[in-house]
C-alpha cells in the first residue's frame, strides 16, 4: 500500500510500505475512506515531537471501512463503515477506567501516527478496536465525520469543557484555525455572553465570525485593549489558547480575569513562560490536556442531528495520493485560505472547497 512516511523533520513521502495486519486479537485493520491533517501533524514534520521516530506513518484521524479484526472484537466487523478515533483505549487502566483515555497506560492513548503507524495510508491497524473506532450512523456523511476524529472532541474537551464556558462568559479564543474554530463553535452549546477570536489571517476572522464569534480581531491590533474595554477593564472569564506558540499563550494569561481560566489546547515546541510575578495573586487557573474523546459518541449524535458545522470547516480536497501537495496547502493556511483538507472520499478532482454560510 501507500502511506505517508515521516523521515526527518522537514522530510516526509507518499511511498510504497508494507500492508497493515491483525497483531492482537483487539485489532481492526480499517481501510481508509476518508483522513486530513492536523496542526499536531505540521508539528511532528517541524520535528516539534521527538517520540516521532524516522520510518513512522503519520495521520491520526480518518473515517474507513473495516476489513479485518482480531477474535476478541466484537464492536465491530468486517464492512462496517467507522470513524477512527485519534485516541485508543484499552479500556483497563486506571486512567480509562477513569475516563481519561488520553493517558491510557495500558499501550493506548496517542498512538496512531506518534508511537504507532497512523492513518495516513490507505490502510491502518487499529488497537483496542472495540474502544477505539466508533460506528458511523447512516446520517453522518463521511468527510464531515473525519472531524470528530480530533478537533471537536479536542476543542471541546480540552477547551470548552476544561475552561468552564457557562452562560454569559467572555470567552477569547486566540487562534482562529480549525481547532480555535471548533472551540467557538461548540462554546455557543453554553450561551457565553460574548466570544471574541484573535488571529492574524482575515480569511481566519471571516470564518470565525461564521461560526459564531462575536467579535474578531488581527494579532497585530491590540486584541488586549479590546478584551478590555470589551469587558470594563475586567478581562475575559475564559481564554482558549489555540494556536501553541509562547506569545499565544502569554497573551491569554494577560487577557484573562482575576479569578478566570485559561484552557490551554495548542501543541508547544518551544518554552513558555509563565509570569507567576503578575498571575500569583490572580487566582487564575490553568490547564492542559490531551483530548480523551469522551464525547465522542455525543459529537456525532450531535452531528448526525445536524447541530456541528462540519462542511463549512472542509475548505480544500485532495486524492489520497495528492498527500504531499494538501501538506504544503495546509501548511500554508495563511496564503491558501486553508482551514480543514481532506483526502479521499468519492473520486473527484482536488478543489477549494467554498465555506457555506452558517
Amino acid at each position: 500500500m501507500k502511506a505517508l512516511v515521516f523521515h526527518a523533520p522537514g522530510r516526509v513521502a507518499w511511498q510504497d510500505v508494507p500492508d497493515p495486519s491483525v497483531k492482537d486479537a483487539a485489532d481492526a485493520v480499517v481501510k481508509v475512506d476518508a483522513v486530513t491533517i492536523c496542526g499536531t501533524d505540521l508539528h511532528i514534520v517541524k520535528g516539534d515531537v521527538p517520540e516521532v521516530t524516522p520510518g513512522r506513518i503519520l495521520g491520526h484521524e480518518a473515517v474507513g471501512t473495516v476489513v479485518e479484526t482480531g477474535g476478541e472484537v466484537r464492536g465491530v466487523r468486517p464492512g462496517d463503515r467507522v470513524l477512527v478515533s485519534c485516541i485508543s483505549s484499552c479500556g483497563r487502566c486506571r486512567f480509562c477506567r477513569e475516563g481519561r483515555y488520553g493517558q491510557c497506560r495500558g499501550g493506548g492513548g496517542w498512538v496512531l501516527g506518534h508511537t504507532l503507524d497512523g492513518t495516513q495510508a490507505e490502510y491502518v491497524r487499529v488497537p483496542f478496536a472495540d474502544l477505539s473506532v466508533h460506528p458511523l450512523p447512516a446520517a453522518v456523511d463521511g468527510l464531515e465525520a473525519v472531524l470528530l476524529a480530533d478537533i471537536f472532541p479536542t476543542s471541546y474537551e480540552v477547551g470548552v469543557l476544561n475552561g468552564k464556558v457557562g452562560p454569559g462568559d467572555t470567552v477569547v479564543v486566540v487562534g482562529a484555525g480549525p481547532i480555535g474554530l471548533a472551540a467557538i463553535a461548540t462554546a455557543r452549546l453554553y450561551s457565553p455572553g460574548r466570544t471574541i477570536a484573535v488571529d492574524r489571517a482575515p480569511s481566519r476572522l471571516t470564518a470565525a465570525r461564521d461560526f459564531g464569534a462575536d467579535a474578531t480581531v488581527d494579532v497585530r491590533e491590540e486584541p488586549e485593549r479590546l478584551v478590555e474595554d470589551l469587558t470594563d477593564g475586567l478581562g475575559a472569564d475564559v481564554a482558549i489558547e489555540a494556536v501553541g506558540v509562547p506569545e499565544a499563550f502569554e497573551m491569554c494569561t494577560r487577557m484573562v480575569r482575576p479569578g478566570g481560566r485559561v484552557a490551554n489546547i495548542g501543541v508547544h515546541g518551544r518554552p513558555a513562560t509563565l509570569h507567576l510575578e503578575d498571575l500569583w495573586i490572580k487566582d487564575v487557573t490553568i490547564t492542559t490536556g490531551l483530548v480523551d474523546t469522551h464525547s465522542t459518541p455525543m459529537l456525532l449524535r450531535m452531528m448526525a442531528a445536524g447541530r456541528l458545522p462540519g462542511a463549512a470547516m472542509i475548505t480544500h480536497r485532495f486524492e489520497l495520493d495528492q498527500m504531499e501537495e494538501a501538506y504544503e496547502v495546509f501548511a500554508q493556511a495563511g496564503r491558501t485560505g486553508a482551514l480543514k483538507v481532506v483526502l479521499g472520499g468519492p473520486r473527484h478532482d482536488a478543489v477549494a472547497v467554498p465555506r457555506q454560510e452558517q
